[in-house]
C-alpha cells in the first residue's frame, strides 16, 4: 500500500511587537535600529514592530525639505530618507516608528497605508477626547482651535521592499516654541498645538494605551 503525505510549506508567522523606550533616544541610534530591523524583516528573521519613544530636541529634514524653511538651527538637524519636509522632535512628543510588512498585510498601496496611519491618529485622539481631521493638501492631522486651525500630529514614512519605517509623531506636551526654528512641513499659515494646550492633560502612557486600542480598529493585529 502506498501512502502519500502532503507537506505544507513552513510559514514563519510573526506577531506585531510593541516596544516602548522610557528614556529619550538619539535620532541616529533610532534610525540605525530601524534600518537593522527592516533588513531583518526583509530576510525573514524578525517580525513587525511599533516602537514608541521620545527624542531629545532636534529637527529632521525629509526628502522634500527646503533650506529656506530652516529658520533657526538651534537644535541638531538630521537629513532623513522619510517623505515630507522639516519637522521637530523633542521631549513631550510621542513618536511611533511603525515597521510593517505591507506585502504580508496585503497593503501594497502607499496612499492607503498613509491614510490608515492618519485614521489611526484620528481615532487615538478621539479616545483622548479630541476631534481631529485631515486637510486636503496639508500633511498631518489638524484640530480647530479658537485661534485657528493647528497641527497636532505629523506623518512621515519610508518604504523599502514593502517594509515600512519612520511613522508618526503626536504632540502631548512638548515645548511648542521649539517649532519656531522651522516652517513645520513647509506650511506657514497655520500653527502647532498639543494635547495639553488643548486642555487634555493626558500622560504619555494614556496616549500609548489609546494608540494600542485604536490600532486594532484599523489594522488586523
Amino acid at each position: 500500500m502506498l501512502v502519500f503525505f502532503t507537506i505544507q510549506p513552513y510559514l514563519l508567522i510573526m506577531t506585531l511587537e510593541w516596544k516602548t523606550s522610557d528614556l529619550p533616544v538619539a535620532y541616529p541610534d533610532a534610525v540605525a535600529a530601524m534600518e537593522r530591523r527592516v533588513a531583518n524583516m526583509i530576510d525573514g528573521n524578525e517580525g513587525e514592530q511599533i516602537w514608541l519613544l521620545e527624542h531629545p530636541p532636534l529637527y529632521t529634514a525629509g526628502t522634500s525639505a527646503k533650506q529656506s524653511d530652516l529658520l533657526d538651527n538651534r537644535f541638531p538637524v538630521f537629513n532623513t530618507g522619510r517623505g515630507g519636509e522639516y519637522t521637530y522632535h523633542g521631549p513631550g512628543q510621542r513618536v511611533a516608528y511603525v515597521m510593517l510588512n505591507l506585502e504580508q498585510r496585503n497593503l501594497k498601496d502607499i496612499r492607503k497605508y498613509v491614510w490608515s496611519l492618519e485614521e489611526w491618529i484620528i481615532r487615538t485622539l478621539a479616545i483622548i477626547g479630541i476631534h481631529s481631521e485631515r486637510r486636503e493638501g496639508r500633511i498631518g492631522i489638524w484640530v480647530v482651535t479658537p485661534s485657528g486651525e493647528k497641527k497636532i500630529a505629523a506623518i512621515g514614512v519610508r518604504v523599502r521592499k514593502w517594509m515600512t519605517y519612520h511613522g508618526i509623531a503626536i504632540n502631548v506636551n512638548p515645548d511648542l516654541s521649539h517649532f519656531g526654528g522651522i516652517v513645520p512641513c513647509g506650511i506657514k499659515e497655520y500653527g502647532v498645538t498639543s494635547l495639553h494646550e488643548l486642555g487634555k492633560m493626558a500622560s504619555m502612557s494614556d496616549l500609548d494605551e489609546a494608540l494600542q486600542r485604536a490600532w486594532t480598529e484599523i489594522f488586523t493585529q
